[in-house]
């Protein structure tokens, strides 16, 4: 059992049993949310009329005439310029011409880029392969989802025991004639009789929750629930029915920018009225915040979690053994700055924390006896060491281990003793075993940069270990070599990075290299194997992947230090990864291309108002950009505990002080940038793109700027491999179009 943070941002176990190992690219990161704020009080207004201001018309790449209407405000003293608001408005007729005109400018001008289609073709070649995730056992049946190299969706199978034959559950292909109705998670009964999944429509966030029959593949018409953007599935004991979360429609009463605290947990019965469902945790009114639930395996205890943000997490429970289920909850924590991951097995709470052990330690509980005081520490805090995963399989602790972003994985007792380190094949990214907390039969994963994906059948007790499946990709990996570099940020804190390139590579000449980053949510960017990159590296040059403050490579501190205030000190350790490189003479600033999505988006375009004269391309996805802003728009407001709020004095001077829209200068030679957008993105609204390319397009005298829209998607994109292969095949040109081959 997990908290909701594990649910909504770590994902291990859903990771290992709902994706297939698909060759990795960048990651799409934030979680859901939504949220809109009202003005603030202090804030003063005037705009001019709706055609005021002369149209923009960049000359120079005859981008589309972008009219700027000024909006004037004044913010806690701070006069604020807004030329292009009047893009906020997506439902707007104007502004959909507007989409639609940069969207057909920029692919006019991507689809004639020399190197496109020999890029498309290889990466046709690495993403067409079979795949296929680790199976997940439900009393005899197994479930499992797998893609073969013809199709662009995973499906979702099942079977009758180890040797039964494969029969199809769920095929999100067949779903819509063009790919625009997506598979979310879906969630098998204990007794694998039922499967609940949500599907999602013009691959956005928000969902729809449905039930289906195993057996027979019938699909309820009775168990249908709406509002299951973020309904987490919790089967009860009996399979005969299910926890989750719902969020009510849109109403005068239910606002989009306050909709994530109206949040509640109801009981469904297999068969009943949804709209009869029992309320089990009313919502909590505050749109920071998520709201889950997840009740034992065996049903003795039924835990409710409040997840602030990606700071700290409150934990409730109640004990079901007396049947009737108590009315209130009891608390485990609350109220804390810390966060909290929950399991349940033979009556006794396991509880990972970062509570008094900043690299998180593992602690039991009587939850007869909920104090604090009266926890019993299994697994210390290691100082040399953070803990990156844990479960509970088979009778046993799994966890993994993070020292200096690589994994080590290991098996302890319920007492917390270590039973035995797993032999990994060599340094990279390991998941925690994946099993039932009473059965010996588990699996794992592990990759690398220049490991595809393999995923091994374990037993727990013994340890004996076979391969289960290989991700067999046509590349040859001993081509390129993998080091890991450290540079020193402006603070002084050692950031670490990943540098992969040709073995063969001139060390006296400057490659290409492309770096991607993030920094938030405690996000780690650990050693995976990358497809995308290979097109990058069999053109001779680097890849790099920046492990910036805001992820969890370090414990909560290297969190901590990369949010809120603190944001700033991730745009440092860009800056100062992208001076070793040049330093250490691997590149030249005019050869680097800088990539991220959603709040990796944030740091590029961050990168671009700040250090201009550093790197040559920004690949912009899905960004962030005006977080004066952003809490008024998509799911802005869930994300206050990690950026603040321009609401607030107290945080404003800091967000203003990097808000990457507000300091688009004149006249300044800014990266050549493509910003990628979807225009169905219910997650980061794509309001963000949508400005930041006006303002670029008015301002800057370096490269083109150019805004890619993809149709039908959401903010992971399209859900299918063709699209993927599009938008990654016109970013890499694009790159490589504007910094050249290697000398």
């Amino acid at each position: 059992m997990r908290s909701l943070l594990s649910l909504a941002n770590v994902r291990i176990m859903n990771w290992l049993k709902r994706l297939a190992p698909i060759a990795m690219v960048v990651a799409c990161g934030g979680e859901p949310g939504s949220g809109v704020v009202h003005p603030m009080p202090s804030t003063t207004a005037s705009s001019a009329a709706a055609d005021a201001g002369p149209p923009m018309q960049a000359k120079r790449f005859d981008y589309p005439a972008t009219p700027q209407r000024d909006v004037v405000e004044t913010l806690h003293g701070k006069t604020i310029h807004d030329r292009f608001r009047w893009l906020e408005d997506g439902g707007d007729d104007r502004v959909k011409a507007w989409v639609s005109a940069e969207d057909a400018f920029a692919r006019a001008r991507l689809a004639k880029l020399p190197d496109r289609d020999a890029i498309k073709k290889r990466l046709t070649e690495l993403f067409y392969v079979d795949q296929q995730s680790a199976p997940v056992k439900a009393q005899k049946r197994y479930f499992w989802s797998h893609r073969d190299a013809k199709q662009e969706k995973s499906v979702v199978w099942w079977k009758e025991g180890k040797t039964g034959t494969p029969k199809v559950l769920l095929d999100p292909n067949t779903w819509s004639t063009d790919g625009s109705v997506a598979l979310g998670s879906w969630e098998e009964s204990h007794d694998g009789n039922h499967v609940t999944y949500l599907q999602k429509e013009h691959n956005s966030d928000e969902a729809t929750l449905h039930v289906m029959d195993v057996a027979t593949g019938k699909i309820s018409t009775t168990d249908v629930i709406d509002g299951a953007k973020y309904a987490n599935v919790s089967w009860n004991a009996r399979s005969d029915g299910f926890y989750y979360t719902r969020l009510p429609a849109i109403s005068p009463t239910v606002t989009v920018e306050d909709r994530p605290g109206f949040a509640e947990v109801y009981f469904h019965k297999l068969g009943a009225d949804p709209k009869k469902d029992r309320l089990v945790h009313e919502a909590t009114h505050d749109a920071k915040s998520f709201l889950g639930v997840e009740v034992s395996r065996d049903g003795h205890f039924l835990l409710s979690y409040v997840q602030h943000g990606w700071t700290s997490t409150d934990v409730f429970f109640k004990d079901l053994r007396g049947g009737a289920e108590p009315k209130e909850w009891k608390t485990l924590a609350a109220g804390m700055p810390h966060k909290y991951n929950v399991w349940v097995y033979r009556d006794r709470f396991y509880v990972e924390t970062d509570e008094g052990a900043p690299n998180h330690r593992i602690v039991r509980v009587d939850p007869s006896k909920p104090d604090h005081a009266a926890w019993t520490e299994i697994v210390p805090e290691r100082k040399d060491a953070t803990i990156d995963g844990v479960n509970l399989v088979g009778g046993k602790l799994s966890i993994s281990y993070l020292k200096d972003v690589v994994s080590h994985l290991e098996i302890h007792d319920l007492d917390g003793k270590l039973v035995r380190e797993v032999q990994l094949p060599t340094k990279g990214a390991a998941s925690v075993f994946y099993g039932t907390p009473d059965e010996d039969e588990a699996y794992y994963t592990f990759t690398s940069f220049t490991y595809p994906t393999e995923i091994y059948e374990t037993s727990v007790k013994s340890g004996a270990t076979k391969l289960y499946f290989k991700l067999e990709i046509p590349i040859d990996p001993s081509k390129f070599t993998v080091e890991q570099a450290f540079a020193k940020s402006k603070d002084g804190t050692r950031v670490p990075m990943f540098i992969v390139g040709p073995k063969d590579r001139d060390k006296t000449k400057s490659v290409p290299t492309l770096v991607y980053g993030y920094g938030g949510f405690l996000a780690t960017q650990k050693p995976r194997f990358t497809s995308s990159a290979y097109p990058w590296l069999e053109r001779g040059g680097a890849y790099v992947v920046a492990n910036l403050r805001g992820g969890a490579e370090y414990g909560e501190p290297w969190h901590a230090g990369g949010m809120g205030h603190n944001k700033q000190n991730v745009f440092d350790d860009l800056h100062a990864v992208l001076g070793e490189l040049v330093s250490e003479g691997i590149t030249t600033p005019d050869r680097i291309a800088v990539r991220g999505a959603s709040n990796g988006g944030l740091l590029v375009a961050a990168a671009i108002t700040q250090f201009p004269e550093l790197f040559r391309v920004g690949l912009c996805g899905v960004p962030l950009v005006d977080m004066l802003r952003y809490h008024r728009f998509g799911s802005g407001k869930t994300w206050v505990e990690e950026y603040g709020s321009a609401d607030n004095p107290a945080d404003f001077d800091s967000i203003y002080a990097y808000s990457p829209y507000q300091h688009v200068q004149a006249g300044t030679k800014y990266p050549s940038v493509l910003i990628l957008s979807a225009d169905s993105d219910d997650r980061v609204d794509p309001m963000h793109a949508r400005k930041f390319a006006a303002a670029l397009q008015a301002d800057s005298t370096g490269g083109p700027v150019l805004l890619r829209v993809e149709k039908n998607a959401g903010h992971g994109g399209a859900d299918m491999v063709k699209s993927l292969v599009d938008s990654i095949s016109d970013e890499l040109a694009f790159a490589l179009a504007e910094i050249g081959t290697p000398d």
